[in-house]
């Protein structure tokens, strides 16, 4: 008994140092997600107070086509570098796939560049094909930095990871700020001279890709000692293996942008209006879909850590445990961003430039189901470790294809009945039927001890009180009684966790201080 009791203090032990672990490189990724994403995110009210909700729509769609051709110019590399890293020398895979990407990468922008035209005529933007083109070259340098990236990450060096990101994103910012709100000003007071000169009116919001393209161009120079190591190297073996797993992933990555983003072409193309009223509905949605941020901030940020973190440590005797108590800890940290959120809309939506362009509110019943949304998308991302781990990527692509087909579906037949609503609910059904299925499957193929009803249980105590807020909400007038109604709500949702997850969360650097005995 004594020996079986110190094998469970040994094993508890060496779950608990993997959760540290994992939690002090969430914490260094999250400087660069959370700080850099709120950052990026107060563009927002920026860019929705200088434009209204058709232009809005055009950023977003045109920023939705980059997403989608970053799987096309990525494949899959990223988390291949992570998986051939286990069994083969790192500098060979690091070289293998460098080399694959530059070729391949080159290729991809003078084909895009060549259609660019076309391509402008499908998103309703035929007047303007040099914007596809800056999507195309953001692309373009966005996928040379990958695998330096990666290579951060596998290394252990988050701090470095995140200065970088950091630098970047308010490169891209103060970019924005100067041509909008210097040299656009200037302009429009006639200065034919700098600054005023630096603004083409013509150019419209081009000059939001323009700030991109430039941060994108700096983050590639800013990551020059990760490409010194680089040598030009191709193993055609290798390079094969690396494919044939990533291929399935490739099906994943696409499917996943589908999921993520052909609701904007879908109101562009479905949507039962004009060009122009498509345009403004795309910009509602979009807008609004933008306040579901701090989930997805928190889910890249854990993403960052979790990936090369459930590799390393897939062989401990104790893994399959140590997954399911972190996906209790990830479920709760999403029930409180979503609380965030959902309980102080009306401090949130100020950040969609309401006061200039009050159209953007029409939008904000959906901000709770998109939340929801991204907590299922958000398990689902958890879940999917055990196909990565039995090498049966092939049927994380078929989950993500059902998905996507449900997406397709949904949008196709019911935005011209609903229009952005639609959307909202294309996106629901989608992940919570990807979360079950891969959980079910999971299951099977690698079980995992998740503790599910706890899990559900907070979800479904957060989507209740979330409820009672938004039904008391329009018969409450005083924002300040509102706002300590909604911080009560709040409290009741941190109590019960505290009364639960107490011994669990005093394992977690930074809380393990609040729950220290005095």
């Amino acid at each position: 008994m004594v020996e079986s009791g110190n094998l469970i203090f040994v094993s508890n032990i060496i779950i608990l140092s993997g959760i540290r672990q994992l939690a002090k490189q969430t914490i260094w990724y999250g400087l660069s997600n959370i700080v850099g994403r709120f950052i990026n995110y107060l563009l927002t009210p920026i860019l929705t107070y200088i434009y209204d909700a058709e232009k809005f729509g055009e950023i977003s769609i045109l920023f939705a086509t980059a997403a989608f051709l970053n799987i096309i110019f990525t494949y899959g590399m990223e988390t291949s570098y992570f998986r051939f890293n286990q069994t083969e020398n790192e500098k060979k895979v690091f070289n293998t796939g460098m080399s694959s990407l530059l070729i391949t990468t080159i290729l991809f922008s003078f084909v895009l560049i060549a259609f660019s035209q076309e391509m402008a005529n499908f998103m309703q933007l035929s007047e303007h094909p040099e914007y596809v083109m800056w999507v195309v070259l953001i692309v373009a340098f966005d996928t040379m930095t990958v695998l330096p990236f990666s290579k951060l990450r596998h290394e252990g060096r988050p701090r470095k990871f995140a200065l970088i990101k950091l630098a970047t994103i308010l490169v891209n910012v103060a970019a924005i700020l100067f041509f909008l709100f210097y040299c656009k000003p200037s302009f429009e007071k006639g200065d034919t001279e700098f600054p005023g000169s630096w603004y083409n009116p013509s150019i419209g919001i081009g000059y939001v890709f323009i700030a991109q393209l430039l941060a994108s161009a700096l983050t590639l120079l800013f990551l020059f000692p990760e490409w010194k190591g680089f040598r030009w190297y191709f193993d055609k073996k290798l390079f094969s293996e690396l494919l044939i797993y990533s291929a399935p992933l490739i099906v994943v990555g696409f499917g996943g942008m589908i999921n993520e983003t052909i609701d904007r072409f879908m109101l562009i193309h479905r949507f039962d209006g004009t060009v122009q009223q498509a345009k403004v509905a795309n910009g509602i949605y979009s807008a609004n879909y933008k306040l579901a941020v701090l989930i997805v901030i928190f889910i890249q940020t854990f993403r960052m850590g979790a990936e090369p973190f459930f590799f390393k440590h897939a062989s401990n005797e104790n893994a399959r445990e140590t997954y399911a108590r972190i996906m209790n800890l990830f479920i709760i940290a999403c029930c409180f961003c979503f609380l965030s959120v959902v309980l102080f809309l009306d401090l949130w939506k100020h950040f969609m430039g309401v006061n200039n362009h009050p159209e953007y509110l029409q939008g904000l019943m959906l901000v709770p189901i998109l939340m929801l949304a991204k907590i299922f998308l958000g398990i689902y991302y958890n879940l999917s470790i055990w196909y990565k781990l039995t090498n049966r990527n092939t049927i994380g692509a078929i989950i993500t294809v059902i998905g996507a087909v449900l997406t397709i579906v949904i949008n196709y037949m019911l935005v011209p009945f609903l229009g952005y609503f639609a959307c909202a609910i294309a996106t629901v059904v989608c992940y919570g039927s990807m979360m079950l299925i891969s959980y079910f499957m999971g299951q099977l193929h690698y079980p995992i001890p998740y503790h599910w009803k706890k899990g559900m249980g907070y979800i479904l105590l957060a989507a209740i009180l979330g409820m009672i807020h938004l039904l008391v909400r329009n018969s409450i007038t005083s924002i300040y009684l509102l706002n300590a109604g909604a911080v009560g709500l709040f409290a009741v949702f941190a109590a019960v966790i505290i009364n639960r997850e107490k011994e669990e969360l005093s394992q977690i650097p930074v809380l393990n201080r609040l729950f220290k005995k005095p």
